[in-house]
């Protein structure tokens, strides 16, 4: 992980940080960032992890001079996003997942070396920096080809090279996995931390949908949903904020004739995925403190349900998330 020292002046920082949309076909308003105060240290990488439409992406696009907020203040780098944002360009980087943009009739060294040069890095740095990047998104074979000749995968590594040419200060990486194979992925986490790393003050905020993405990659996580933050604090922490109890998968076969329950001895039960080739599914609940799971066990038997298979693990993030928001990362649906 980044060193970050907490008396140094923060790379980034938004105090009550809102910002209203007007709702399609006059139907009101849409609150997108409702208050949202962070502080991020440099050195620090930062996650942002939230459900579908919790404001993850509005927050990146204020932080990167892309739109203006409707109240509150963001610095970046110690500068204003509003009324300094040559001053705040200068100095970051934006990766977005899934994006396609570039010039198709470019080759991939071509487009590097072009956008290096919107940020004015001479190219004497230039040249050898674009041929570094090229190796390090595996991507060497393809550096004489046009950017429409290259697939899908091979694209999206591209663009993440693309963020680091200025070498910035503070870079945003908004989804840069999405869509990536799990190897390609796996080998860019590695190298961003390593890059963190390198020299002092460098500065990642990261939004992502991978739960092992964010516990792998960061420092601190904030959790939004609706536009606030509803927690923010080390992954290890947010674990520990809901312990309590081992967390325990069953693979069960119901006998004929009984019905699943909603509880057991006052444990919430959870139908988790069925394995139709065998004729079972998933069954998960948390086995609070000071219960033993072999009599749990013995009580789902005595109801009807040949238990197939154990498996018990730790608390992890997506637990704690689930716990904080009331829903699951993908789900748009309302919090319980």
């Amino acid at each position: 992980m980044g060193s970050h020292s907490a008396g140094a002046a923060p790379a980034v920082e938004t105090r009550d940080l809102r910002r209203v949309f007007k709702a399609s076909r006059g139907a009101g308003e849409v609150v997108a960032l409702d208050g949202v105060s962070l502080r991020i240290e440099p050195g620090e990488v930062f996650g942002l992890l939230g459900p579908n439409g919790a404001g993850k992406t509005t927050c990146i696009k204020i932080l990167n001079t892309l739109l203006f907020p409707t109240s509150g203040e963001a610095r970046v780098a110690g500068y204003d996003v509003v009324r300094q944002p040559r001053e705040v360009r200068e100095r970051i980087g934006l990766v977005s997942g899934g994006e396609n943009s570039g010039y198709g009739i470019l080759t991939v060294r071509e487009c590097l070396w072009m956008f290096s040069q919107f940020y004015g890095v001479p190219s004497a740095v230039a040249w050898p920096r674009v041929d570094a990047l090229i190796d390090v998104v595996d991507l060497r074979p393809q550096a004489h080809t046009r950017i429409n000749r290259l697939s899908t995968g091979q694209r999206q590594r591209m663009n993440f090279a693309r963020g680091f040419v200025s070498d910035p200060a503070i870079l945003f990486l908004d989804e840069p996995t999405l869509g990536m194979d799990v190897n390609a992925a796996r080998v860019l986490r590695a190298w961003v931390l390593r890059w963190v790393r390198e020299r002092a003050g460098r500065t990642v905020l990261l939004t992502t949908h991978y739960m092992a993405e964010a516990d792998e990659m960061c420092d601190r996580i904030a959790i939004v949903d609706r536009g606030r933050v509803l927690a923010c604090d080390t992954p290890a922490a947010l674990r520990r904020s809901v312990q309590g109890g081992q967390h325990v998968e069953l693979e069960v076969r119901p006998a004929a004739g009984a019905a699943g329950a909603p509880e057991l001895d006052g444990v919430p039960l959870a139908w988790g995925a069925p394995h139709p080739e065998r004729g079972t599914r998933t069954l998960k609940f948390r086995l609070p403190e000071g219960r033993v799971l072999g009599d749990a066990l013995r009580a789902l038997e005595a109801r009807g349900f040949a238990v197939q298979a154990v498996a018990t693990r730790e608390t992890s993030l997506e637990d704690a998330f689930i716990r904080i928001v009331g829903r699951g990362l993908d789900d748009e649906g309302e919090a319980t």
